[in-house]
């Protein structure tokens, strides 16, 4: 489906082509194991329905979209186009978008060449689906295509967190991987300040496995250790974020842009 190109997508489109100046031919095959590979990097829980695509910053349009975005939002994937997603972000949240892309630019343009594939964009915004109503997605990217000179392809993930967080204005965060830094819950008219984590390593990793909705059981199963050392963690974990509830945990979680 063909939507008029805003000026929020044409400004947005200049941001990106200052990180690509030619364009590159994928390989599908290639394209599609690097898509199952990083998959597992980006959906890091299930907190919600979700749909995946592989965005190419040259030509500024979605390549490849993944069929369950006619669950989450209520389009096939053939009615779909990149200016045609972008008017359909609630108008309070538009502007959000733009300056969290620019911040993006901005950012992966500064990072070393070998530390690209350490870092992941995650911010939310308000979505109108095909029935009208508005839901809260979670967007999350890794660059998956990219060499020292330019930035291609993009895969992005997004969530429906709409049972998360009801309300509030968009949060951004830039997740650092492989123990880089991160940058949680970036100020708009702010430079990037590291965020030296409150979790310790494993906290983090248990944390990710609550948010999952696994059971301490499962959890020590999966790291191996012992259940006690589990429910100590949890404990902690508990603390330091300053709630009681593991619902209430998730919900500070993604709204902190921890994950």
């Amino acid at each position: 489906m063909e939507s008029p190109k805003s000026k929020y997508y044409l400004t947005a489109k200049k941001f990106w082509r200052t990180v690509v100046d030619i364009e590159k031919t994928a390989d599908t095959s290639e394209l599609q194991q690097q898509i199952e590979f990083h998959k597992r990097l980006l959906n890091i829980f299930q907190a919600g329905n979700f749909y995946y695509l592989v965005f190419n910053m040259y030509t500024g349009e979605v390549e490849i979209i993944s069929e369950e975005c006619e669950n989450l939002i209520g389009y096939k994937p053939e009615e779909l186009s990149l200016p045609f997603l972008m008017e359909r972000i609630h108008p309070d949240d538009k502007a959000y978008f733009l300056n969290f892309e620019y911040k993006v630019v901005e950012f992966f343009k500064s990072l070393p060449y070998e530390k690209v594939k350490s870092y992941k964009v995650q911010y939310d915004f308000r979505f109108k689906r095909k029935d009208g109503h508005y839901i809260r997605i979670l967007h999350q990217a890794i660059q998956i295509d990219y060499d020292e000179n330019n930035f291609y392809r993009t895969l992005s993930l997004h969530t429906d967190i709409s049972h998360i967080k009801q309300e509030g204005k968009p949060c951004f965060s830039l997740i650092g991987l492989d123990d880089e830094p991160s940058f949680f819950n970036i100020q708009l008219d702010q430079a990037f300040t590291k965020s030296y984590d409150m979790f310790t390593k494993r906290e983090r990793e248990i944390l990710k496995c609550i948010v999952e909705g696994k059971m301490s059981k499962k959890i020590a199963d999966e790291l191996c250790v012992s259940l006690h050392t589990i429910n100590t963690h949890r404990k902690n974990i508990l603390a330091k974020a300053g709630v009681k509830t593991p619902v209430d945990l998730i919900a500070k979680a993604i709204k902190e842009g921890w994950l």
